[in-house]
């Protein structure tokens, strides 16, 4: 048999067989001698060991179309990437890096900024011009008043959709709204830190309706680039493109150089300055890490 490995516990991978029953599996011993780990989002071949107790032993992991490492997902079609600007204030270089990270595994990412009953509109407004200014197309919602849900809907129809970010930005609660037999915990803010409590604590993935899928994932404070040259950064960064023909120098990365077309975008308003200053940060974090 066939299915869809929706969730991964403890050594226990539970595969929907994508006519509404889900078997608990065991992988195979040959999967760790082959270092291979089975991912949520896995197409598998399994076996039925008992099928009134709908156990079972995962068989072969099917070709995947792609895979990420954090979150630990594959064949994902499109990431939707969600953030708050405020409880908990937005982490901008956070977003940058997940960004970089689903545009190295050539997956069509979308931003959502959730509780936006809670910050000014003229806020909302400033962050959706600089990200679409960089190519992206942006969501504005309020689970809580329930305002931009159907927007969420369409573009998730048909697809295998990642949704990823930091803790305590409504992931769960979307998820929840969208699909509500996910029955998924759902975490408040910590009045103290203004960080959300890690409420999902594995990535899971949950069927909406036919051929739509969402991958609920755990929130993460930090991530790290993993696989990826200082000097291809700025291929992730799209709002650049137009400018590097003004560089004077054809291997330019617009840090040090004196003729430099995005620093001059940058200076001329025309680049995000906190944006470019994101992608400093991390082309200095990625030369710090070659050279050890």
């Amino acid at each position: 048999m066939t299915g869809k490995i929706i969730k991964g516990i403890a050594g226990f991978y539970y595969v929907h067989d994508g006519h509404g029953k889900v078997y608990e599996c065991k992988a195979k011993g040959v999967f760790r001698n082959r270092k291979i780990k089975p991912l949520v989002g896995d197409n598998a071949e399994f076996s039925v060991l008992d099928e009134s107790g709908r156990k079972g032993n995962i068989d072969r992991i099917l070709p995947r179309k792609n895979s990420l490492i954090r979150p630990a997902v594959a064949n994902v079609d499109q990431a939707l990437l969600v953030f708050t600007l405020a409880e908990p204030t937005l982490n901008q270089n956070l977003l940058e890096r997940f960004l970089v990270m689903m545009g190295k595994a050539e997956i069509p990412t979308y931003i959502c900024f959730n509780k936006l009953d809670l910050c000014p509109s003229t806020q909302w407004m400033d962050y959706l011009r600089i990200y679409e200014g960089a190519g992206y197309r942006v969501y504005g919602l309020s689970v809580k008043e329930e305002v931009g849900i159907e927007g969420i809907k369409e573009l998730i129809r048909g697809k295998t959709t990642v949704l990823a970010g930091p803790s305590g930005v409504g992931k769960s609660s979307l998820m929840n709204f969208i699909q509500p037999e996910a029955g998924m915990e759902t975490g408040e803010i910590s009045e103290k830190i203004k960080r959300g409590k890690h409420t999902t604590r594995h990535s899971q993935l949950f069927y909406v309706e036919e051929s739509t899928f969402m991958m609920d994932t755990p929130g993460f404070s930090s991530l790290y680039l993993e696989g990826l040259e200082a000097d291809s950064l700025q291929e992730y960064f799209p709002e650049f493109f137009s400018y590097r023909k003004d560089c004077k120098f054809p291997g330019c990365v617009h840090i040090g150089e004196r003729v430099c077309g995005v620093k001059s975008a940058v200076e001329a308003g025309k680049v995000n300055r906190k944006r470019y200053e994101n992608y400093r940060l991390l082309y200095q974090e990625l030369k710090e890490k070659r050279r050890y």
